[in-house]
């Protein structure tokens, strides 16, 4: 065997995959309510997105699987994946249904934004385990990164998440997740958290915030929120604290690793998906869960200082900043 042609070969299987809708993105440029704002900045959403972006940004190989529509917005989003150097081979271009689309207001007290989707019907929405075709590198990556939105997108959506999950779970591949709540895409409470709880047990690492944990688990604080989840499959678990910092736990170990302070909160959205670039560039490199956390709360902490979903997402460069100790 030519060991120089399957090195190059491996060069092109992706270390980390993620699958979700890649929406266009207005920002106000205005501080006002969304019904008053004429003037929009455009820009790229979607949580998985952003996370994909953040590994790109940090040298990890990521591979995108999702659907634009034929249209404008489409074609803008597979030009920013391609300068973000995100594969999007197996982005699937849909002819009868639309790119989904996001309205962000501007605020100016470091709160969060009024946001409307305009995701119904969209091309993202029809994924199904049919969007797996072979051969498929997604197969062979490290890592396979999910959240609950795709899930709340539809039954299609919700199988080929399920499909991919089981069978990283069964390869051995490291499978995290993201709850990412959503409720107005579910039909009741109830089916969000028995969906999104059974998507967490199928995860090895689990990443809800404190109130989303609350709402999942019932449960009163960050280490029965990770109770329950180890408890239920997952060898680690992070929940995020907000300003607060995280909480982790994975079995032998767990304890908080404090936030970082912020001077001015442009932004919180996005912050989540940035904590999640942190936590799965870590554990990709080895670093213990302890220090995973830590850089998401770097990542985060940086990222609510930009305005887009993915500004604050640094470089290597950018990274070795937001770690280094503040000046005394």
């Amino acid at each position: 065997m030519d060991e120089r042609k399957d090195e190059r070969k491996d060069e092109h299987k992706p270390d980390v995959v993620t699958i979700g809708e890649a929406m266009a993105l207005f920002i106000a440029r205005e501080a006002k309510p969304l019904a008053d704002v004429r003037d929009f900045e455009r820009a790229t959403a979607g949580a998985e997105l952003n996370v994909s972006v953040g590994l790109s940004r940090l040298g990890f190989r990521v591979g995108y699987l999702s659907a634009l529509g034929n249209d404008s917005l489409g074609a803008n989003l597979l030009a920013f994946m391609d300068a973000e150097g995100i594969d999007r081979s197996h982005v699937r271009i849909d002819h009868d249904y639309p790119t989904g689309f996001m309205l962000k207001a501007m605020t100016d007290d470091g709160s969060d934004p009024q946001v409307e989707y305009f995701r119904r019907g969209s091309a993202a929405s029809r994924l199904s385990p049919a969007d797996l075709r072979e051969p498929d590198p997604w197969r062979e990556a490290r890592l396979l990164h999910v959240t609950g939105i795709s899930p709340a997108l539809s039954n299609g959506c919700r199988e080929l998440v399920f499909a991919m999950a089981r069978q990283a779970r069964a390869a051995g591949r490291l499978v995290t997740f993201d709850p990412n709540l959503r409720p107005r895409l579910w039909p009741s409470e109830a089916a969000m958290v028995d969906i999104i709880n059974e998507l967490a047990g199928l995860s090895d690492v689990v990443m809800p915030g404190l109130s989303e944990g609350k709402l999942l688990t019932g449960r009163a604080d960050a280490a029965g929120i990770a109770d329950f989840y180890l408890e239920r499959g997952a060898r680690q678990v992070v929940v995020k604290l907000g300003p607060d910092g995280a909480y982790y736990a994975d079995g032998a170990n767990r304890g908080t690793v404090p936030g970082q302070p912020v001077a001015k909160v442009v932004d919180t959205v996005g912050a989540g998906d940035g904590f999640a670039v942190g936590v799965l560039s870590a554990l990709l490199e080895g670093l213990s869960l302890r220090d995973a956390a830590a850089r998401g709360n770097a990542i985060g902490a940086r990222q609510v200082q930009f305005r887009g979903d993915c500004d604050g997402l640094p470089t290597r460069e950018e990274l070795a900043e937001a770690m280094a100790p503040p000046a005394p």
